[in-house]
């Protein structure tokens, strides 16, 4: 059996952890917070997230900082496990292609110098600490958990301060943490083995009395017990947190760093004391898992951040493009970091939807006389609604036409392979065949909105007078007249 971080787990107890119900759901020194009559439903508004996937090839466990004095920050696991590297930018789309600075490199021997995992990033205070776990060079699998601090503004310079150890609990095999502000308290997140449970790691919570040491007792708020929390290996990990709505919102990594990884999601009331075990509820089901149909596998290890317009709520998260893998995953280098927009739900929930394949932005389109819907994919069918859970059924991209130039055809992001196609005036979302007769159903010429310049309708290739438009829930093709409203309804803005 080859070597994991997650075969070195030690054999006594704690307080209870969170409570499990079941949830349906499609989801730096504090955490990104919205407030609690934040706007849930599905509305849209200008595209406030236009990067391309991957962001960034070959970073696993990603952290990307909200923006500290105009710049974006970004950090993660390297394939070599060596070093903490940091790369910045004024734009989320701009950390692509930064200039990347390493600020610390593991020391040849001793203490440290085994494998390197997961570096987090956070501003407290007027001071920058990055959170990271270490092994030993005679041990790399001798995980703990380390700091180092700066008073430079500018992260990506030199002159950090050598790490200091983070004491917890106990002495074992502790890894991938986070810290948070709420209420006036700042607050430590972490995973780690604790003798006499059978788990490879579990998730704790402890206050701070400063960025560098604990000050309460450690309490425990998850155990992985649910089958898709022990596919390979017990794991709770990678914890981040988003503060909306009322609750405070944890989601974690769990199982195998393979295809079976996937993500979970704790959550508690804002009021409630966060150091109660009690006050954390386990949602049944995982929130974000691979999918086949988009090519994503083992997604996870996430953090959050915003967009530039500051309001948008991202999910930041590593995947691969392929589930086969030979020897240990852990050593496979093609976990590559991804963003892409978090929703919500109506009742206050995230809406995680499904990891993105390659390729550009993703966008809703939402009708200019119905700006609460959006179009959806239902067996296929496309449609318009409001509430839509199932997010990814309202996600596309726009493509190159099939007809080619002066045309566009409008992609499914959750199903790839389909396009929005037009036959006897309504509209689907078809798998792509290489004949005329797709091509032509499923192109479109994109224009200006016909009722809002600044938003956008699409019309037939076979009827210049028509255009998709929404009737009675369905979506069509239709010759809108001189009329407001018939021409509201063949505009759509993009969100």
């Amino acid at each position: 059996m080859s070597l994991d971080r997650r075969t070195l787990f030690r054999a006594g107890g704690l307080v209870a952890t969170a409570s499990v119900i079941p949830m349906t759901t499609t989801g730096n020194a504090s955490a990104v917070t919205r407030g609690k009559h934040a706007a849930a439903g599905p509305r849209t508004g200008p595209v406030a997230l236009t990067t391309v996937n991957p962001l960034v090839e070959q970073r696993a466990d990603p952290f990307i900082t909200r923006p500290v004095n105009g710049m974006y920050y970004l950090t993660g696991s390297v394939p070599e496990y060596d070093r903490v590297v940091i790369r910045g930018a004024t734009t989320l789309e701009g950390l692509a292609t930064a200039r990347e600075r390493t600020i610390w490199r593991r020391p040849a021997s001793g203490s440290m110098g085994g494998y390197i995992w997961a570096p987090e990033l956070h501003r407290v205070g007027d001071r920058w600490y990055v959170y990271f776990a270490a092994g030993d060079s005679d041990d790399p699998f001798r995980i703990r958990t380390y700091v180092l601090e700066s008073i430079n503004d500018d992260p990506r310079s030199t002159g950090w301060l050598p790490p200091k150890r983070m004491v917890t609990g106990w002495d074992s095999f502790t890894l991938d943490a986070t810290t948070f502000a709420h209420r006036g308290r700042q607050y430590f997140v972490w995973a780690q083995s604790e003798p006499g449970i059978a788990t490879n790691s579990n998730l704790y919570i402890a206050e701070m009395v400063s960025p560098l040491e604990l000050v309460t007792p450690v309490v425990r708020i998850a155990v992985p017990t649910l089958s898709w929390e022990t596919q390979g290996f017990r794991v709770n990990e990678g914890p981040a947190v988003l503060v909306r709505g009322g609750r405070v919102f944890v989601t974690f990594s769990a199982s195998a760093t393979d295809a079976r990884y996937c993500m979970g999601l704790l959550y508690a009331d804002e009021n409630a004391n966060l150091l109660d075990a009690r006050s954390w509820t386990k949602v049944a089901n995982p929130v974000f898992t691979t999918n086949t149909e988009t090519r994503q596998f083992g997604p996870g290890h996430n953090s959050f951040t915003v967009a530039e317009d500051g309001t948008t709520d991202v999910l930041v998260y590593h995947a691969r493009d392929y589930r086969d893998i030979n020897g240990d995953p852990l050593f496979d280098p093609n976990r590559h970091t991804r963003v892409q927009k978090l929703y919500w739900n109506e009742d206050g929930t995230p809406s995680f939807g499904v990891p993105v394949g390659k390729g550009g932005v993703i966008v809703r389109l939402s009708p200019l006389d119905a700006p609460d819907l959006v179009v959806r994919h239902a067996e296929f069918r496309l449609r318009v609604e409001g509430n839509v859970r199932e997010v990814a059924d309202s996600w596309f991209r726009f493509t190159p036409g099939h007809l080619g130039a002066g045309t566009v055809s409008v992609q499914s992001a959750s199903f790839p392979n389909h396009y929005v196609c037009a036959g006897e005036g309504v509209l689907r979302i078809e798998p792509f065949t290489e004949t005329d007769d797709y091509g032509r159903a499923a192109s479109f010429v994109r224009v200006p909105g016909l009722a809002e310049r600044s938003a956008v309708s699409l019309r037939s290739l076979d009827d210049s007078g028509a255009y998709i438009s929404h009737d009675n829930g369905r979506l069509v093709i239709a010759r809108p007249g001189r009329g407001r409203a018939e021409r509201e309804r063949s505009t759509f803005r993009l969100g």
